[in-house]
């Protein structure tokens, strides 16, 4: 029992880890949009997005019930393997966050586990048909979904404020703006804090600790909230670059609509308890709302990459997944192991990030994130001083 008491809290501390990577990995959802138009200051931004992500993590348990009694055979694995899943989980979470990409922190979570599953306790104890409606369906539908709203609503936006000076718009639909990437935060929190939820109930099922189809406990309840809350507090300002800037030049009412069909698609989808991904509703939002703008400025090629990382992620983090649990199956030595492999990963990522590093003051100078480069990324202005450029020359050879 020692040997397994000793495992499990490895695994619930190691799961709250996960939550706040989760936290500071996904804050751009709802913070990137008003934090690149100026409706609210960064450090505002993600404290407001931090308390409701809390908040939305106490309100709803039907995705954490998904998660601990739906998607495995929770007879058949054990505490080392769903450690072993949200090691692949941390270490994907961690590289998108370097490259400034916004990938699915929850099939990170997904893909992880399934792999690990998939090495420790074979393909029998993964329940396929519930894979397919809960995870893989939402994640083809949602991001569609919400990408049709925000382009309606943005489309209604602009044309019923056509006759009224921009002027006298600009400040409502910035309250408007702030207001529906607070309902984003509160729905993000209602979807992805109840994950780890899930997971650490599915950890003291498995070890005997907890009836099998129960529900999470208090203390796990208020622990994922905070751990949340504490990763979102942080920024994950990579991604709020991204998000911001790097795909759709947003302007108020663009973000203010895609806000909204954001914290609707997911708060409906929460309420069913289907674990999509908060990251790709919240893009399909704003592409949308790009489209709906005539004249928007939208970066394909930033978009192209971000569906390469979303197809990459399942698998890439069941593979990462899998190559842990080989190593956590070992026993006491394979799980200290794994821990300590984790914490250098950890390490050597966050010191390359370090090299361009960006922050509250500094993330909307530009939309692209640096890795290894040396040379500074070009800010804002310069940015729309090349663009400039490139639309002269491009009309210089249509009128030739």
């Amino acid at each position: 029992m020692a040997v397994t008491l000793s495992v499990v809290i490895a695994v619930i501390l190691v799961a709250l880890i996960f939550d706040f990577t989760n936290g500071f990995h996904d804050s751009a959802n709802a913070m990137a949009g008003p934090i690149a138009t100026g409706a609210l200051k960064p450090r505002t931004a993600v404290v407001i997005a931090a308390v409701l992500n809390l908040v939305g993590a106490c309100l709803s348990t039907e995705v954490a019930k998904t998660i601990s009694g739906g998607l495995f055979d929770d007879s058949l694995i054990s505490a080392s393997v769903i450690l072993a899943g949200l090691v692949g989980a941390i270490i994907w979470n961690l590289l998108t966050w370097l490259v400034g990409l916004p990938s699915s922190s929850s099939h990170a979570l997904f893909g992880g586990l399934i792999g690990a599953v998939i090495v420790g306790a074979g393909l029998a104890s993964i329940n396929g048909s519930v894979i397919v409606s809960k995870i893989l369906l939402p994640a083809v539908v949602a991001p569609l979904v919400a990408g049709f709203a925000a382009l309606l609503a943005t489309k209604i936006a602009y044309r019923a404020t056509r006759r009224t000076p921009s002027a006298h718009t600009e400040g409502g639909f910035k309250y408007g703006q702030a207001f529906t990437a607070s309902l984003v935060a509160l729905a993000h929190g209602t979807s992805d804090g109840q994950k780890t939820m899930g997971v650490i109930t599915l950890v003291l099922v498995t070890a005997g600790f907890q009836s099998s189809g129960t529900g999470p406990q208090w203390w796990v309840i208020l622990a994922a909230g905070l751990a949340i809350g504490l990763g979102t507090y942080s920024g994950g300002w990579r991604i709020m670059r991204t998000m911001g800037k790097g795909v759709v030049e947003i302007e108020t009412p663009q973000g203010a609509a895609s806000g909204a069909a954001t914290s609707a698609t997911i708060l409906a989808s929460a309420h069913l308890g289907f674990g999509l991904s908060t990251t790709q509703v919240a893009t399909g939002a704003i592409v949308g709302s790009g489209i709906g703008r005539r004249g928007a400025l939208i970066r394909w090629a930033t978009a192209r990459r971000m569906v390469v990382a979303w197809l990459l992620t399942l698998p890439g983090a069941a593979l990462v997944g899998g190559l842990a649990a080989l190593l956590a199956d070992r026993g006491v030595v394979g799980v200290i192991v794994l821990l300590a492999l984790l914490a250098v990963a950890s390490l050597v990522i966050w010191r390359i990030s370090r090299r361009n590093q960006i922050n509250a003051d500094n993330v909307t100078d530009g939309h692209e994130v640096l890795v290894l480069s040396t040379t500074p990324p070009p800010t804002y202005v310069e940015e729309n001083q090349l663009d400039d450029r490139k639309h002269g020359r491009s009309r210089a050879k249509g009128a030739a």
